[in-house]
This record gives structure tokens, sequence and C-alpha cells, in this order.
């Protein structure tokens, strides 16, 4: 059985999806644009702040936290904002740290500097 979570705290789906799914004891984050309260910010710490804060919204809706947070993927325009993002995500999770993917991207949608989607437990 999977379970769809809303969270009005973080950004609708601008498509066909859901902004997680809960299944198995597991919530599957999709990606997250880095808008907060219909805006998205130009600099990639705000951005990769903004992407994490709607990954918290959500995870919240689902009776989840960050600290349940198992594996991240983030996507990058520029793998040149590597460590810019690197220190903001740092100050959002505790150790054990999640396992995490990195990739820069030709492009991704509203030509948003980065992307985060996320596992977690519940709680």
């Amino acid at each position: 059985m999977k379970i769809a979570i809303v969270s009005e705290k973080a950004p609708a789906a601008i498509g066909p999806y859901s902004q997680a799914i809960e299944t198995d004891g597991l919530i599957f984050v999709s990606g997250q644009l880095p808008v907060a309260d219909g805006v998205m910010p130009e600099d990639i710490a705000e951005q990769t702040r903004a992407s994490l804060n709607n990954i918290k919204a959500i995870l919240e809706a689902a009776g989840s936290d960050l600290s349940m947070v198992v594996k991240t993927t983030v996507f990058l325009q520029d793998m040149g904002d590597f460590a810019a993002m690197n220190e903001v995500y740092a100050s959002f999770f505790t150790e054990p740290y999640p396992a995490r993917a990195c990739f820069e991207v030709a492009k991704l949608p509203k030509d948003a500097k980065v992307e985060i989607e996320a596992i977690a437990a519940k709680n």
C-alpha cells in the first residue's frame, strides 16, 4: 500500500507526481526545487536551504523528520556550487549522516541551481 503525503508548507507538485509517497515504513520525497513562499532565491546557499526546508516540511507532514533521512540525491546545475551547497546541507543533518549522491545536470526545472530528493524512515 502507498500513501500520498502532502504538505501545504512546501510547493505543490508541478506535474503528475506526489510530493512524497509512504510505503512499507519508508517515505520517498520527490525532488524539491528551491521555492520558498512562491519565490526562488538567487543564491545557491539560499536555494539549498529552501529545498531542504521543503523536504523538512513534507517529512513533518508524514510524521517523520530530517533525523530519519537515510538517503539523499542532490542535483546541481553547476558542480562549482558544491562547497556552498555542502555547507548549508551539513547544517540540516547530524551524524550518522544520510547516504548521498550528488550530480551535475545540464538543466533543472525553472532554471533552479539545485534540486534535492530524499528517502526517510517513518518515526
